[in-house]
C-alpha cells in the first residue's frame, strides 16, 4: 500500500474498486511527466451516487463529499496509470462541473471537496490552479464532475 494510500486510510477513505469508461475515450493521457485524467462523475462502481441538480436547498456538505468522490475516482485512474500514488509530484489543475441551475452561485463551494482531498493528500504539491462551473447537465444526472491534471515522477 502506498503512503497516499495509507493517508487516504487514516482519512477513512478508500479507492473505488474500479472507474468504468462511459464512451469512446482514454480514463487517462500521459505525456512528457504530465497526468491528464478524464472528467469522473461521483459514483462508485459504475453508480452515481448524487444526483443533480445541485440546489440552494441541497446540503453543501453532501454536494462536497460528491465532489471529493470525483476525486477518489481520479486518484483510481492515477494509479491505474502510474502505478502508485506515490508517484504524483503535483497537482497541477483540477476542473470542476457542478450540475445546477442558472441562479446557483457557489459552485466553486462544491468543487472544495476535491480540491481539499488533493491538498490533504499531498500537501502543498496538492495545491493547484482550478476553474469551478456550474453546467445544465452532466452523464447519468450526475450532481458533479471533476477532471485534473497532474504532474509525476
Amino acid at each position: 500500500m502506498s503512503e497516499i494510500e495509507k493517508k487516504l486510510a487514516d482519512m477513512g477513505l478508500e479507492l473505488p474498486p474500479d472507474c468504468p469508461s462511459r464512451a469512446s475515450y482514454l480514463k487517462y493521457r500521459t505525456w512528457n511527466g504530465l497526468l491528464f485524467l478524464s472528467g469522473q462523475i461521483c459514483e462508485w462502481n459504475g453508480t452515481p451516487k448524487w444526483l443533480g441538480p445541485i440546489t440552494p436547498e441541497s446540503a453543501m456538505e453532501e454536494s462536497r463529499k460528491a465532489a471529493q468522490l470525483c476525486a477518489l475516482n481520479l486518484l483510481f485512474c492515477t494509479k491505474e496509470a502510474l502505478g502508485s500514488l506515490d508517484r504524483v509530484s503535483a497537482v497541477l489543475r483540477v476542473g470542476g462541473f457542478v450540475n445546477a441551475g442558472p441562479t446557483y452561485k457557489t459552485g466553486p463551494a462544491v468543487i472544495d471537496g476535491a480540491s481539499r482531498l488533493f491538498i490533504d493528500l499531498f500537501g502543498d504539491a496538492g495545491q493547484h490552479a482550478r476553474t469551478a462551473v456550474c453546467v445544465s447537465s452532466l452523464p447519468e444526472n450526475a450532481a458533479v464532475e471533476v477532471d485534473a491534471v497532474l504532474a509525476y515522477t
